[in-house]
């Protein structure tokens, strides 16, 4: 168990590295994260101890939206207060990320039909 949690300390710790020198706008722990993968990737396969790390820290992922749970009640009145322009900006972005999509897809498709 101490070396699956080892190793994931160690890629995030490679992906805060990375992030401080050479990429300052992606976070360190998304740095690490893909480090990580393409790592198991290479390995082709998990060992034992890691596989046991990680299935722990899922029992507890759930506790990860306390926090967001607490930011969106602390801010209650500022969301009240701006309701009309943030259910805008979301419907607006889910409009624009659906028309996007479909334009990339269907870019993508006729490049595949012309081969």
């Amino acid at each position: 168990m101490i070396s699956g949690l080892v190793q994931i300390l160690l890629f995030q710790s490679l992906g805060e590295l990375v992030s401080k020198f050479l990429l300052p706008t992606l976070p360190g722990p998304v740095i690490g994260l893909v480090l990580l993968v393409l790592w198991l990737v290479l390995r082709k396969g998990i060992n034992s101890e890691l596989a046991m790390v990680a299935d722990g820290f899922s029992q507890y992922l759930g506790l990860l939206f306390v926090p967001a749970a607490v930011g969106v009640v602390l801010f209650l009145p500022q969301l009240q207060a701006n309701a009309l322009a943030i259910i805008s900006a979301l419907i607006g972005s889910v409009i624009l990320t659906i028309a996007s999509s479909a334009f990339v897809a269907r870019l993508l498709s006729k490049k595949e039909t012309h081969e």
